[in-house]
C-alpha cells in the first residue's frame, strides 16, 4: 500500500485544519523550494524528518549488458536522501 499526492493532501489538510485547496498549496509549495534548491547545489533539511541533497556522480566507464562493450558515462548529479531520526524511529516500530 502506498500514499499518493491525493491521499497526502486530505492528510494533511485533517492534521493541519486546512481546506484541501490549502493543503495542495503547501505541497506544491515545497515542491518548488525542493527542486530550485537543489537546481542551485543547496541542501534542504526538515529537522527529524529528512535531509536532501545534490550529490556529484564522477564520469565513470559502464558497460553495455546486451553487446558487453565498454561505454563511457559522463559526470552529472544524482541526489541522495537521508532520513531523518522521527522518520528512523516511525519504521523501527
Amino acid at each position: 500500500m502506498s500514499v499518493n499526492r491525493t491521499d497526502l493532501v486530505a492528510a494533511i489538510a485533517e492534521k493541519a485544519g486546512l481546506k484541501k485547496t490549502e493543503a495542495d498549496a503547501a505541497l506544491s509549495a515545497l515542491q518548488d523550494v525542493l527542486v530550485e534548491s537543489l537546481a542551485k547545489g543547496e541542501a534542504v533539511k526538515v529537522t527529524g524528518l529528512l535531509s536532501v541533497e545534490r550529490v556529484e556522480r564522477a564520469a565513470r566507464t559502464g558497460r553495455n549488458p546486451r553487446t558487453g562493450e565498454e561505454i563511457a558515462i559522463p559526470a552529472g548529479y544524482g541526489v541522495k536522501i537521508t532520513a531523518g531520526s522521527n522518520l528512523k524511529k516511525a519504521v523501527a516500530k
